[in-house]
C-alpha cells in the first residue's frame, strides 16, 4: 500500500481547498518543489500533483508545468498529475514534462472516444478520478454535473484501458473527516484496476482502517494533503508503519 503525499499547485504555490471550493483556500507554501523534495526525504515513494489552475481554467492557462518540470527533476520518486487535462495536447506536454502518469476526470466521463484513445496511445500510464459527491460524480473541477454514478462508468473504463482509478469523496476533502470506508471497500472490490482512495485521510488510523482492502481487494493507497500539512498524520511514521506491514507480508 502506497501513501500518496499530495502538491495541489495553484498561482504558483502549494495550496489546499476545502471541499474543492476555489474560494476557500489555504496556502502551504510559496515554493511547491521544496515541499515535494521534502514529502520524498520523509520516505515518500510516490508525489501526487494537481493542477488546480488547469483544472478550473483549462491547462492551456495553467502557470504550473515549469513548476512541475523542476519537480520532476528534482524527485528520484515518480510522480503522478491531474487536473484540468482535457486533449491529447496536454496529456503530451505534462508526460514531456516528466510526469510519470496521469489522471483524467471530465474527458474520461464526457469524451469516452478519446479518452479510450488516451490510453491506447499512453498504456497505463492513465488514470480516471473518480469524484463523487451524495454518490453522484463532478466534472470539470468539481462544479459540473455528470448524471452519472460510478456504477454507470466502470465497465466501460475499465473497457476503456484506465491504469487505475483514483476515488474522491467531495464532502469529506480536505475536512479531515475520514475516509468513507464503505464506499471505498464496494468500488476496490468491484474494480479490475487499483484504487487510490483520497478525500478524508486524516490520521494513521485512517491508513490502518484502509490497509487491509490493500490485502483483500484492489486498493493501492491513498492520497494526503492536509493532514500532512497540518500535522494530523505524518508521513515518515505512516511511511514506516506501511514498510513494517510490508516486511511482515514479505
Amino acid at each position: 500500500m502506497i501513501l500518496f503525499p499530495a502538491v495541489d499547485l495553484k498561482d504558483g504555490k502549494a495550496v489546499r481547498l476545502r471541499r474543492g471550493k476555489a474560494d476557500d483556500v489555504t496556502v502551504f507554501s510559496s515554493n511547491p518543489q521544496s515541499m515535494a523534495l521534502h514529502w520524498q526525504e520523509e520516505g515518500a515513494v510516490f508525489l501526487h500533483l494537481v493542477d488546480l489552475d488547469g483544472a478550473f481554467n483549462g491547462p492551456e492557462k495553467s502557470p504550473n508545468i515549469a513548476i512541475v518540470r523542476d519537480i520532476c527533476k528534482t524527485l528520484s520518486i515518480p510522480v503522478q498529475l491531474g487536473g484540468g487535462i482535457r486533449s491529447e495536447e496536454s496529456a503530451r506536454a505534462w508526460l514531456d514534462a516528466g510526469v510519470t502518469r496521469l489522471i483524467i476526470g471530465t474527458m474520461a466521463l464526457e469524451e469516452p472516444k478519446r479518452f479510450a484513445k488516451l490510453c491506447q496511445d499512453f498504456p497505463g500510464r492513465i488514470g480516471v478520478s473518480l469524484d463523487a459527491e451524495n454518490g453522484r460524480l463532478k466534472t470539470r473541477g468539481w462544479v459540473g454535473e455528470s448524471g452519472l454514478t460510478i456504477d454507470d462508468v466502470l465497465p466501460r473504463l475499465h473497457g476503456d484501458g484506465a491504469a487505475f482509478l483514483i476515488y474522491t469523496d467531495i464532502t469529506r476533502d480536505g475536512m479531515q473527516s475520514g475516509v468513507n470506508l464503505q464506499a471505498l471497500e464496494r468500488l476496490a472490490r468491484a474494480s479490475a484496476v487499483p484504487v487510490i482512495a483520497a478525500g478524508g485521510v486524516a490520521t494513521l488510523e485512517d491508513l490502518k482502517a484502509l490497509y487491509p482492502l490493500s490485502l483483500n481487494a484492489n486498493l493501492e493507497g491513498a492520497i494526503s494533503e492536509r493532514a500532512i500539512y497540518e500535522g494530523t498524520l505524518n508521513v515518515r511514521e505512516a511511511m514506516a508503519w506501511l514498510n513494517e506491514q510490508k516486511a511482515q507480508q514479505a
